[in-house]
C-alpha cells in the first residue's frame, strides 16, 4: 500500500482534513467535529488508504489537543507547521481563495515535501502541568499589569504627587490606597494614625510610607472634579491587585511544588539567574526533551538568540536578529542573562568586557544569553549541576 500524508486544518469545533499521495492526488477530504468519534473514524479512515500515514496540523494545543492526543496514542507520526508557514506556502498554490479544504490540502502537501517540520510527542505529565500553570501566571501578571496601570491613570487624575512616590509592586502602597485615597483624608488622620492603622496590617516600613503620604497631601490642597468617585475606583482597583498578587502567590507555589517532581530540576536551577519559574517555564516552552532539537544551536535559533544571516548580492556577513522564534522562551534566556550578571561573576566580566568593546546593552545580554544556551544544553545533556570551574576530563 501506499505511502499517504493528511494534513489538518484544525479548528475549535471542527478539523478539516486532506490526504494525498505521493504524487500529490487528493484521496480523502473530510471535515469532522472537534469529538473523539468521529476523529477515530476519521483516523480509521485515512489509515484505510495507505500503510505508511504522516499527519500534519497546524496547531500544536489548543484546539487540537484532542486530535493530537488520539493520533499519538495510535502511533501515528505527527508533525506540526505553523499557521505563518501555512499562509505565506499558500501563495505558492494555485488560485487566490482561502478555504479550510485548501489549507489542509497546503498542509498536507507541505508535510510531504519538508523535512524540517517538527514532530509532536506526548508530553510528560510535569511538563504539561508546568504549562498549564505558568500560561494562568502570565495571564495573571498581565491582568495585574493592566489593573496597576489603570490604577495609576485614576489616582494621577487626582492625587498626581501620591502616585508619583507610591511604588504599586509593593502591598503597603496599595494597603494605604485601599484606605485613604485623597489629599483632605490623610491631612485629616495625621501621620501618628496612618502610622498605626498601617501598622495593624501588618504593613513593613509604616512610619516611612506614612510621613511619606502625609507629606505629599500637604503640598495639594486643590479638590478635583470627580475627586469622590474616583477615589472609589482607586480603592477597588487596589483591592484587585492585592487578590492578583495573591493568585500570582498562590500559583508559584504549585509551579515550584510541580518543578520539583522533575528530573531536571536540580540542573535547571543551578543554573546562575535561573529560578523556578525561569526554569520552569523553559520546561514549559521547549518540553524538557533535548534530542527534539538536536543541538544547541537549534534551540539558541528556536529561542530567538542567535542572528541570522542576510546576505544578498555583494552584501556578505550582514546578521540580524530573526523574526521567527518562541517568544516566551527567548524572554527566559535574556532575563535569566540579565539576572547572571547580577549574581555570577563570569556573566558579569563577559558583559563589562563587550560593553567596553562599544556594544549596546541589548546587544551583550543577547550575546550572552546565547552563550549560556550551550552551557545549559551541556548541563542537560549530562545531568550535572552547574560549578562555575568546569570539571578537568580525565585522560584515556
Amino acid at each position: 500500500m501506499a505511502t499517504i500524508w493528511a494534513g489538518i486544518d484544525a479548528g475549535k469545533t471542527h478539523h478539516h482534513c486532506v490526504a494525498i499521495d505521493e504524487g500529490g492526488r487528493r484521496l480523502l477530504s473530510r471535515r469532522v467535529t472537534n469529538d473523539e468519534p468521529e476523529l477515530l473514524e476519521l483516523l480509521a479512515g485515512v489509515l484505510a488508504l495507505g500503510e505508511t500515514v504522516t499527519w500534519g496540523i497546524d496547531l500544536a494545543d489548543g484546539g487540537a489537543a484532542l486530535a493530537i492526543a488520539i493520533l499519538i496514542n495510535h502511533g501515528q507520526s505527527v508533525r506540526y507547521i505553523s499557521g505563518r508557514a501555512i499562509h505565506r506556502a499558500s501563495e505558492g498554490y494555485r488560485g487566490e481563495g482561502k478555504t479550510d479544504a485548501k489549507d489542509a490540502a497546503v498542509i498536507a502537501d507541505q508535510a510531504r515535501i519538508r523535512r524540517d517540520l517538527h514532530s509532536l510527542r506526548a508530553s510528560d505529565e510535569t511538563v504539561t502541568d508546568l504549562k498549564i500553570l505558568t500560561n494562568r501566571r502570565t495571564d495573571l501578571v498581565a491582568d495585574r499589569t493592566r489593573t496597576v496601570n489603570r490604577l495609576r491613570a485614576q489616582l494621577t487624575s487626582i492625587f498626581p504627587s501620591l502616585e508619583r512616590i507610591l511604588d504599586l509592586a509593593n502591598t503597603g502602597p496599595l494597603t494605604l490606597l485601599t484606605g485613604y485615597q485623597t489629599p483632605a483624608a490623610l491631612r485629616r488622620i495625621g501621620v501618628k494614625r496612618l502610622e498605626t492603622w498601617l501598622r495593624n496590617r501588618k504593613v513593613i516600613r509604616a512610619d516611612r510610607l506614612a510621613e511619606t503620604a502625609v507629606q505629599a497631601a500637604e503640598r495639594q490642597h486643590t479638590s478635583l472634579p470627580g475627586e469622590k468617585l474616583t477615589a472609589q475606583l482607586v480603592h477597588t482597583l487596589a483591592k484587585e491587585v492585592i487578590v492578583l498578587n495573591q493568585q500570582i502567590a498562590e500559583v508559584d507555589k504549585l509551579i515550584e511544588a510541580r518543578f520539583r517532581d522533575h528530573h531536571h530540576f536540580e540542573v535547571i536551577t543551578s543554573m546562575p539567574g535561573l529560578g523556578v519559574i525561569l526554569g520552569a517555564e523553559f520546561l514549559a516552552a521547549t518540553g524538557g526533551d533535548m534530542a527534539a532539537f538536536g543541538t544547541p544551536d537549534r534551540l539558541a535559533g528556536f529561542g530567538g538568540v542567535a542572528p541570522v544571516p542576510r546576505d544578498s548580492g555583494k552584501i556578505s556577513g550582514n546578521l540580524r536578529r530573526p523574526q521567527r522564534y518562541n517568544r516566551r522562551l527567548q524572554r527566559v534566556f535574556y532575563t535569566s542573562a540579565l539576572f547572571s550578571i547580577r549574581y555570577c561573576e563570569d556573566s558579569r566580566r563577559f558583559y563589562d568586557r563587550k560593553r567596553a568593546e562599544g556594544k549596546r546593552h541589548t546587544q551583550v545580554v543577547l550575546a550572552l544569553a546565547r552563550r549560556r544556551v550551550n552551557v545549559l544544553w551541556a548541563l542537560l545533556r549530562d545531568g550535572r549541576c552547574y560549578q562555575e570551574t568546569p570539571p578537568i576530563a580525565l585522560a584515556a
